[in-house]
């Protein structure tokens, strides 16, 4: 079975797309958007780090989600990896043009959930209001 693609002449179908499963689009769209893949795109977007540097960064990641994280985003060509041949080995990751533009359009959604978030945490409340006076609990 083939993986579904979208082009110029199928106007919004890379929305439709990325709901489907074996969508190219949404493989790319879930390993930048994942819970530690945005972190890392955040952190790489300010400067290139080592592992170890990204780990600090990144806060609360255990060392093997980051290092799949990584490896990820760099088979997709999002992340560059640069081992330098020294003792003790250094690695230092860096974001590449595709990273760079990944980067940028995950900022702006950072941006927009802090410029946001007043209003979300009122839509919070008043849901938990609602829930609570129809006797409706969590579950």
């Amino acid at each position: 079975m083939s993986v579904p693609r979208y082009g110029p002449d199928s106007p919004g179908e890379e929305f439709r797309c990325a709901t489907r499963p074996r969508c190219a689009p949404r493989s790319i769209l879930e390993h930048g958007t994942s819970r530690w893949g945005v972190l890392v795109l955040i952190a790489l977007a300010e400067r290139s780090c080592r592992f170890s540097e990204l780990r600090r960064a990144v806060d609360g990641v255990r060392e093997k989600m980051l290092t799949q994280t990584l490896q990820t985003l760099e088979r997709d060509g999002i992340v560059h990896r640069d081992a330098h041949p020294v003792i003790p080995p250094r690695v230092d990751y860096s974001l590449t043009p595709l990273g760079q533009e990944a980067a940028g359009l995950v900022r702006s959604l950072a941006r927009w959930t802090g410029e946001r978030l007043t209003g979300v945490e009122a839509a919070r409340r008043e849901y938990e209001a609602r829930r609570e006076a129809t006797g409706k609990r969590r579950g």
